[in-house]
């Protein structure tokens, strides 16, 4: 057994600790600026009252030289001087927050799940990146404000006291009375401001909880109890914000009034002992101005305080929110020398959540090494929390589980990383790459491994090994669409040819089988399933801003298709997908079927029968712009392989490819370089690499399409020896925010892969497939079957009952207790509970 000494938990370190802490050789740096700042403040003053006395009254001019000259020197010297504190300052306070914020992070992420029940995500946040903001700017004020200040008026005062003792003492009598008074309405600022910290506290909590729950306030239309909700945090946190304003500023007005005193003792007392000869005018010059500065240092003490105050209650709660010790402690570490084999021993297992509700009772099992346990029940019967408990998730309250013989309670939780690995039903996919999330788990264990053996640099996972493991469970295809459809780099030339001749060898080797499936693009041939826009420019735009969709409203277009007598056909055909549209779908509550085989939307079906209501009246030639431009877009968006309820003409078929012909000269002439024009001999920059390659469109309808297609790519890029630079570019896929890009049973394969591609000896399933369909299912079934049996031990909680017979064992389980165990045949011969569960009574 390895003891490694305690740790002081961040939550219980002061405020103060992070003054000094990493910090020692900066605040001795600022302690000697300091004392430098202090005596370029004093000089001035005693510069002040030489002029005067020594040089003006005397009429000394080379003493007003030297004097004043000792004077902008001094000035300019405190100035830098105090450019100089405050550089330091923000230097200390910025590293000290950044510190407090990552131990604190790392602490969050060590606490037990039971404390995340309770704490919404948005209270973590507002306390890691606002709460503690002010407790890093005070402590990079905690050294250099006070002492600065202090070290000021200490000077000031023995100046004015060596100047004269009575003006002195009866002007510096009013700093005991700031000090008795600032106090009084600091506590009730510092009550108001714990309310408020709470307060705000609740509401980012409150806005986080509806936030994540956005689908249920919209489903359920909960609008008005949500705004309720919060209205009434927002005029709690308005009131007690106004509150704690108010005493800050009655803090300031106070300290403000009694600065103010200062220059009235002044003019009274001072012009009194200048009448009776007991005082030099330069002495009270030097007094006037040394009151008028001791309002600074005495400003940023009182400032200083305040932000104290602040710093303290915010930080106090924050740290007093997540005092709580890790569920997994690393003080005790025990390690064993033999690898893992995988025998797990669960005896007696109890585990109560806090509020002492039972989740477990007495569950008792054995597992040999690589023997696979499927656990069905009763919803609430304690299925998860036994997965989680293995896991080393939650700290089971009585019994025992041992790994390998191991008590598990005696491992430390990075002991047990390497070899436990969890799929969870509803698994986090991180706001990453693919590549990032597959590799996330094993990361874990090359930080781990690379720490132990005190390495530069982890172990690295090749990209077959990443491949096996994403075709093992059924991702690759997935991911090898990711990349199909990135757009590669304009100066990658190689990756460019070598996708012409895929592009070339797949029309060669493929298109006699692919005919049927696909309609490649052809210069001379009218393209069935592409719009009749499409058709004429032959092409995509080199501009992200100008679509097809802008090409009816752009002035230039329409000349060209006056030019090649194409303007009217089009405006004829848009006339007659607009009747049939309105004649089929007007008055249809549910069109969405129907309007896929119309270029019409649901959107512009009311304008259709306004135009068609006034062509009644008008010709198509007296149509407003607004009205033409609407049946070109109709028409341009036609679609003939897929909106089959009208026919192109063929006459307006040869139109259009006589069109498409003269396009690209007349476009380089009025608008050159726009568009890049379909060729079988160049590369498309801004398309796909699929549609480079594809070279045309996938004729819909056509089951098995998709997979012939894969199959024929798939084979030429290996050919190409181009299928890893695909795979890789596939993973480097951005799945989006917590992978909203991905589908549930891609995200649940992830998670799979994520865990198998760390090879743990034991692996754990909650419901690890229940988003998948039965294809996918059945291949993770028989990777559990062919692959993992013998090999890894693996618990599954299993909702589908009709794939649990391949299982070794099968644990039944109801109110926390296992009441059934043993094989699928045995159980089913009992007749008992598993055999109830899947036939029912009988």
């Amino acid at each position: 057994m390895k003891k490694t000494k305690p740790t002081q938990r961040v939550t219980q370190k002061s405020l103060f600790h992070w003054v000094f802490s990493g910090n020692a050789k900066l605040q001795f740096v600022l302690l000697l600026v300091i004392i430098l700042i202090v005596f370029a403040r004093v000089i001035p003053l005693e510069m002040q009252k030489r002029i005067i006395n020594d040089s003006i009254a005397l009429k000394n001019l080379d003493g007003l030289l030297i004097y004043s000259g000792i004077y902008i020197v001094a000035i300019t010297a405190a100035g830098g001087l105090k450019l100089a504190i405050n550089y330091l300052q923000a230097l200390i306070g910025e590293r000290a927050m950044n510190q407090m914020r990552k131990e604190l992070y790392q602490h969050i992420l060590t606490l037990p799940l039971g404390f995340f029940r309770k704490t919404q995500p948005g209270m973590v946040v507002a306390s890691l990146m606002t709460e503690l903001s002010t407790a890093g700017t005070f402590a990079g004020m905690a050294f250099a404000v006070p002492l600065t200040n202090i070290l000021t008026l200490l000077a000031f005062a023995a100046y004015l006291l060596w100047l004269n003792t009575k003006l002195a003492a009866a002007t510096l009598l009013i700093y005991p009375i700031v000090v008795f008074v600032v106090p009084i309405l600091q506590k009730r600022a510092n009550t108001a401001n714990k309310t408020r910290v709470d307060l705000s506290r609740s509401a980012s909590s409150q806005i986080a909880e509806t936030i994540s729950g956005i689908h249920e306030v919209q489903v359920h239309g909960a609008f008005k109890e949500e705004n309720r909700k919060f209205s009434d945090l927002a005029d709690r946190l308005k009131l007690i914000r106004i509150r704690w304003s108010l005493f800050r500023f009655a803090i300031k007005t106070a300290n403000n009034y009694f600065v103010g005193l200062g220059p009235f003792i002044v003019f009274i007392f001072g012009g009194y002992l200048i009448m009776n000869g007991q005082l030099e005018l330069g002495a009270m010059v030097a007094f006037l101005s040394a009151q008028e500065k001791l309002f600074d240092p005495w400003k940023e003490l009182i400032d200083f305080y305040q932000t104290y105050q602040d710093a303290s209650v915010r930080y106090k709660r924050t740290m007093g929110y997540f005092d709580a010790s890790p569920e997994f402690s690393d003080d005790t570490i025990v390690t064993t020398e033999n690898k893992v084999t995988g025998a797990v021993d669960v005896s007696d297992l109890f585990y109560e959540t806090s509020d002492g509700h039972r989740l477990l009772s007495g569950m008792t099992f054995s597992l040999k090494p690589g023997e696979h346990l499927a656990v069905v029940g009763f919803s609430g019967s304690g299925k998860s929390t036994l997965i989680q408990c293995i896991g080393k998730m939650y700290t089971y309250t009585e019994g025992s589980i041992k790994i390998d013989g191991v008590e598990l309670s005696t491992l430390s939780k990075n002991a047990v990383i390497q070899d436990i690995g969890y799929v969870s039903q509803s698994p986090f996919i991180f706001t990453s790459t693919i590549q990032e999330n597959l590799l996330y788990a094993r990361k874990a264990i090359d930080q781990k491994y690379q720490k132990d053996q005190k390495k530069d640099e982890p172990e690295t996972i090749d990209l077959d090994r990443m491949i096996l493991v994403l075709q093992q469970v059924g991702l690759f295809v997935d991911v090898m669409r990711f990349g199909l459809d990135t757009i590669i780099d304009s100066t990658d030339r190689k990756s460019m040819d070598t996708i012409i001749r895929i592009r070339s060898k797949l029309r060669d080797n493929f298109g006699t089988k692919l005919k049927k499936s696909v309609e490649f693009y052809s210069h001379e041939a009218y393209h069935h399933n592409s719009n009749v826009g499409e058709n004429i420019i032959f092409g995509s735009s080199n501009n992200p801003q100008f679509g097809p969709q802008l090409l009816p409203e752009n002035k230039n277009f329409l000349i060209f298709l006056k030019q090649e007598e194409l303007l009217q056909p089009l405006l004829h055909l848009g006339v007659v997908l607009a009747r049939e549209a309105v004649d089929l779908f007007s008055g249809l509550e549910s069109m969405d079927l129907f309007f896929a085989k119309s270029p019409v939307t649901s959107g512009n079906l009311k304008e259709c029968e306004r135009i068609i209501n006034t062509l009644k009246d008008e010709d198509i030639d007296r149509l407003s712009k607004t009205d033409q431009t609407i049946l070109l877009s109709i028409a341009l968006l036609f679609t003939p392989g897929l909106h089959t309820m009208t026919s192109l003409p063929s006459e307006l078929q040869k139109q259009i490819l006589h069109a498409r012909q003269q396009f690209p000269d007349w476009c380089n002439n009025v608008a050159p370089g726009l568009f890049n024009f379909y060729d079988e001999t160049n590369y498309l920059p801004n398309q796909s690499i699929l549609n480079n390659i594809f070279f045309g469109k996938i004729r819909p309808g056509l089951p098995g399409a998709q997979d012939l297609i894969n199959r024929s790519i798939t084979h030429l890029l290996i050919e190409e020896d181009y299928l890893e630079t695909i795979a890789k570019i596939g993973m480097e896929f951005h799945v989006g925010n917590m992978g909203d890009k991905l589908s549930g049973g891609q995200r649940q394969k992830l998670a799979i892969a994520r865990v198998l591609l760390k090879q743990p000896k034991i692996i754990l399933m909650d419901e690890a497939t229940s988003a998948l369909d039965n294809k996918s299912q059945t291949r993770i079934q028989r990777l559990m079957t062919t692959r993992w049996k013998g090999k890894r031990t693996v618990i599954a909680v299993v909702h589908r009952l009709d794939i649990i017979s391949d299982f070794d064992k099968i644990a039944v389980t109801k109110a926390g207790k296992i009441i059934e165990f043993g094989s699928y045949q045995e159980l089913i011969a009992k007749k008992g509970a598993l055999h109830e569960l899947i036939y029912g009574r009988q």
